[in-house]
């Protein structure tokens, strides 16, 4: 079994739900500060190369080979493309060298649609199979982020353009903001109840 195979739905619960809760307390509570951090993510240059470097760090554990101890311990059976993996493990570290020293617009969010496209997986795997039906919080949660995770890494504009829709008006920043909230506390509440 892979270990995202292992992974408890109500650990996952618990981790999504820490996320979401964490984030929308401190946008409800410093309106002002994370609209500002919020508006200058896509083009801050101090996190871009962070986030870029542990999103192909993390792709690359997934594809590392055998016998390499705690290195190996993420690797993952691609299917057909298991053929691919020794050269993906030379191409992996050249594209986040390239993208780290030559792409310098937009790398921040075309990094966060990376490690949303990564952070979708463990998600998807603790929810797989499993009852309740509310344990479909997580993927719907987790196909979101899928599709946005493609948006910003592709077409990274697409985050800009949407921050700057959600910051445009108080009252829309905080009905988005308490609804991402509400989401957290209903993931929270299933883990405590139902997802054992």
């Amino acid at each position: 079994m892979h270990p995202y195979e292992k992974i408890p739905l109500n650990v996952a619960g618990y981790v999504l739900a820490a996320w979401l809760i964490g984030l929308h307390v401190w946008m409800l509570m410093k309106p002002e500060d994370s609209k500002t951090f919020l508006q200058k993510l896509p083009r801050n240059r101090v996190l871009g190369p962070w986030l870029m470097g542990i999103g192909m760090t993390w792709f690359w554990l997934l594809i590392a080979p055998d016998r390499l101890g705690i290195f190996s311990y993420l690797q993952m059976d691609l299917g057909e493309f298991d053929r691919a993996k020794p050269i993906l493990r030379i191409l992996v570290p050249i594209a986040a060298y390239g993208m780290i020293v030559h792409v310098k617009e937009f790398l921040t969010v075309r990094a966060i649609g990376l490690l949303a496209l990564m952070v979708a997986a463990p998600l998807l795997y603790a929810a797989y199979l499993k009852e309740p039906t509310s344990r479909l919080l997580i993927p719907i949660f987790a196909y979101i982020i899928i599709f946005k995770g493609l948006f910003w890494v592709g077409m990274p504009y697409t985050m800009r353009d949407a921050i700057t829709w959600a910051t445009k008006t108080d009252g829309r920043y905080r009905a988005l903001t308490l609804g991402g909230l509400a989401y957290g506390v209903a993931v929270l509440a299933c883990s405590v109840i139902w997802w054992k």
